[in-house]
């Protein structure tokens, strides 16, 4: 089931979607929210109607840096010998066609498309042969980053985590298993033209490798959102810039850039 979040006339609500051409897509509204035992309304309304929103609002995105050999490598790093991770805020998440704003102490922003893992229920040390009863499903992630910060600076706060960094979207897909999710096709394109092709097979560390990681850690809460590393090819945005990511079985989050006001 691909569950999204949207809003119409001033009202949030959860919704399945459903229907395959992008011009005929319904939302059938859920009651209630998605991390628990839910209903459908049967109360349908067109996509082409609503405001897709992100679709969950994290406490927190946990982000595994250097995940693929060649990125590591492109950006002249080694891949770590075991999982690297960072924390973007929650201010930084923006929906489906919602605006990335270059931030203004930049000169140098990349892209990074990734899988994301939401997890469905609150867990914390978590087995690897429990990891998949804790994701609730899988959307698209673009892990924006101020490359030039991210170099001068130790810390990669800035360079993760400024405001409109982390687009997530359209939709989360849940009939997604653990075992399928690790071998998807992962590409970005901006203004049409293709920048990373990857697949998720080609993580050093595998999604169960980066849950029990960080559940070993910290406590996991419904709605928080692993993003699992990016392929190589990542490269400069620039204002007008159109970036589209798209992971087989999921869909396309398509967000553009533009200056910050």
């Amino acid at each position: 089931m691909r569950i999204a979040r949207f809003s119409i006339d001033g009202n949030v609500a959860f919704g399945a979607v459903q229907g395959d051409q992008q011009d005929e897509l319904v939302l059938d509204i859920i009651k209630g929210i998605p991390f628990t035992d839910f209903e459908l309304s049967g109360t349908k309304v067109p996509v082409s109607r609503v405001r897709l929103l992100p679709p969950v609002l994290p406490n927190k995105v946990v982000a595994f840096g250097r995940n693929y050999a060649e990125h590591a490598r492109e950006t002249g790093g080694e891949a770590p010998d075991v999982p690297f991770a960072f924390f973007k805020p929650a201010t930084s998440v923006i929906g489906p066609g919602d605006e990335i704003q270059y931030p203004s102490f930049s000169e140098e922003v990349h892209h990074e498309a990734e899988l994301a893992v939401v997890i469905g229920r609150l867990c914390r040390e978590v087995p690897r042969e429990r990891v998949k009863d804790v994701i609730f499903g899988y959307t698209c992630a673009n892990d924006v980053t101020a490359r030039d910060v991210q170099r001068r600076e130790t810390q990669w706060a800035r360079a993760k985590g400024f405001d409109t960094s982390c687009p997530l979207g359209p939709w989360v897909e849940t009939d997604l298993d653990v075992t399928a999710a690790g071998d998807l096709t992962v590409q970005l394109t901006v203004n049409g033209e293709q920048r990373q092709l990857g697949r998720t097979s080609e993580m050093i560390h595998s999604i169960e490798d980066l849950i029990v990681n960080i559940s070993e850690a910290m406590t996991l809460l419904p709605g928080d959102v692993i993003l699992t590393g990016t392929p190589a090819g990542v490269g400069p945005l620039n204002v007008g810039d159109e970036v589209a990511v798209t992971i087989e079985g999921i869909g396309t989050l398509t967000n553009k850039v533009v200056k910050r006001g």
